[in-house]
């Protein structure tokens, strides 16, 4: 009796030990090695999963960087040091970081600017009112209002504000969410310029009254700010002036001229320049670069700034070799 039950348990324990050994040898014989270092380039993400790196989601990232098919500063949410820590998990290192891109709504069509062609009643959605007649406005380029962006946006960088929505640049992390979600197109990736900087805020191709019979701050084509610049910064695409922002000098001329003030500009910052008697040395280099008639004074005299025609471009700071010019801001 006591036989009949030794028997089995000593083979049941045989048979266990056999697949356990084998199991164990089976285990190491195709071991798939795990990169620690996924586990640690994920740490330092900041864990949005926003998809804008072009992986999905930050485990699919960070898998890329450890197997070097993307860049360690790929992930256009993540701060400076974020893509430091990054870099350091694969000895690698990242450069000095790049210009701050945001997202930003070219339109400035809202309640007091554009009009209706209908009054919509359906679902509060820009990609259904969108499928009405191409939306409630009269320009078929804005914005539509209703918010879309807003849902898909994990950073609360949009709101809602009289018609249309507005975007905090100091919370956006230019993820794309809102860009992709808008079916409108009119929310673009661009330069978080500094605040003397201009922005063309409209999209609508049409030209002259097509427009303004639509939208009071729409473009009008008329290519005022393009003649207005002086430095060559602004061409003409589709009817639309075009920012080049490394050839802009911030000297407002172009939101000056605008009709429809489609060209937002904050004049609170103007700047103005004004040069340092005592380091001046005459040279007139400063009043070869004014293209504004700004500057007066002859050859080894001390200049003088024309402060009502001083655009505050600030070319003639840059040029100066003695660096005597300083831009302040401009008393309005």
């Amino acid at each position: 009796m006591l036989e009949q039950i030794a028997i089995p348990i000593i083979v049941l324990s045989v048979l266990g030990l056999l697949f356990g050994v084998g199991l164990g040898f089976a285990a190491k014989k195709f071991e798939v090695e795990v990169d620690d270092r996924v586990a640690r380039i994920r740490e330092a993400l900041p864990g949005a999963n926003c998809g804008a790196c072009g992986f999905p989601g930050c485990d699919g990232f960070a898998a890329a960087v450890a197997e070097g098919k993307a860049l360690p500063d790929g992930c256009p949410v993540s701060s400076a040091e974020q893509k430091a820590a990054v870099a350091s998990v694969i000895g690698a290192t990242v450069g000095p970081e790049g210009e701050k891109m945001v997202a930003q709504i070219m339109c400035q069509g809202d309640k007091d600017t554009c009009s209706n062609k209908y009054e919509y009643a359906g679902l509060q959605s820009c990609a259904a009112a969108n499928m009405v007649n191409e939306g409630p406005r009269s320009c078929q380029f804005g914005c539509i209002g209703f918010g879309d962006c807003i849902n898909v946006c994990k950073f609360d960088a949009i709101i809602k504000k009289n018609g249309i929505i507005e975007i905090d640049p100091e919370k956006c992390t230019a993820c794309g969410a809102c860009i992709k979600e808008c079916p409108k197109s009119v929310i673009s990736l661009l330069p978080y310029v500094s605040k003397n900087k201009v922005q063309v805020l409209c999209k609508n191709t049409g030209f002259g009254k097509v427009v303004s019979s639509v939208c009071k701050k729409g473009c009008i084509g008329c290519q005022l700010c393009f003649k207005a610049c002086e430095f060559g910064a602004i061409t003409m695409v589709d009817n639309i002036p075009v920012i080049d922002y490394e050839k802009c000098t911030g000297c407002l001329k172009c939101a000056e001229v605008c009709p429809t003030k489609t060209i937002a500009a904050d004049f609170s910052n103007k700047k103005v320049a004004v040069i340092r008697e005592d380091d001046c040395i005459g040279c007139t280099i400063c009043k070869k670069q004014c293209k504004f008639d700004a500057i007066e004074g002859e050859l080894k005299q001390v200049h003088k700034i024309i402060t009502e025609n001083c655009t505050g471009c600030g070319a003639c700071a840059v040029k100066c070799p003695k660096k005597a010019i300083d831009m302040i801001p401009k008393q309005i």
